[in-house]
């Protein structure tokens, strides 16, 4: 499993790259966003740790043009502290957020979660397709796709939030319950972090299937996907 590491710091780089190869991983280094594109066209790598704020390109603008095609897990770096901020990370399709100054402990357990999660699946039930509506979930493959066969791209915790939803069909999860049982962490401000998601997951589900609202929301309560 290959890791790759993007900060200008190199300082920074340098420590995580001692903490990751700790843990068995190879690891990739860049210091500016062209640099990290140019890597990810080069190199396979299985998690990206990023900078937000790079040279060249910045770290947002190097996300939106890695979810044009990849459902890469993307774990965002920043001195920044705002939850406008962390917002703003995760609108552009980052999967988590670590804010400086930080414990190269917890950004590694943060990355192994991603992998874990990206390759896996999020969630504990039993493996098999499941067709749900205009939806067609394959957990093995950790792939959706339309009934008429047009594949939709999602992050790994956008897959997460559908497959949960949609093997436990007309039961409401509130933005608490789906934060724990998708990120498996603890959050402050996780109702946040669960709507921008879900918003991403709906919107791409939308699009491929003509406007169809499979998501829906139980107002002040959370989320569902009804049978």
């Amino acid at each position: 499993m290959r890791i790759l590491v993007a900060d200008d710091d190199k300082e920074i780089c340098d420590l995580l790259e001692i903490y990751i190869k700790n843990e068995g991983f190879e690891v990739e280094k860049a210091y500016d966003g062209q640099q990290v594109l140019d890597k990810l066209r080069e190199t396979e790598i299985d998690c990206l740790i990023l900078d937000v704020m790079m040279p060249k390109k910045t770290g947002l603008e190097v996300v939106k043009e890695i979810r044009q095609d990849s459902a890469l897990p993307i774990l965002m770096l920043s001195a920044k502290t705002a939850d406008v901020d962390k917002i703003r990370g995760l609108t552009n399709g980052a999967d988590d957020y670590v804010v400086k100054p930080f414990n190269p402990l917890e950004v590694l357990a943060r990355v192994k979660s991603l992998m874990r999660r990206s390759a896996y699946g999020t969630t504990e039930s039993e493996a098999g397709d499941l067709e749900i509506g205009p939806l067609i979930i394959r957990k093995d493959q950790h792939q959706v796709e339309t009934v008429d066969g047009v594949e939709i791209q999602l992050t790994a915790l956008e897959f997460g939030i559908l497959h949960l939803l949609a093997t436990n069909p007309n039961r409401v999860f509130s933005a608490d319950e789906i934060f724990e049982k998708v990120w498996k962490q603890e959050s402050l401000v996780p109702a946040k972090t669960v709507m921008v998601h879900v918003s991403h997951l709906r919107d791409k589900i939308e699009k491929a299937t003509g406007g169809e609202k499979v998501v829906k929301t139980v107002w002040g309560v959370g989320y569902k996907i009804e049978n």
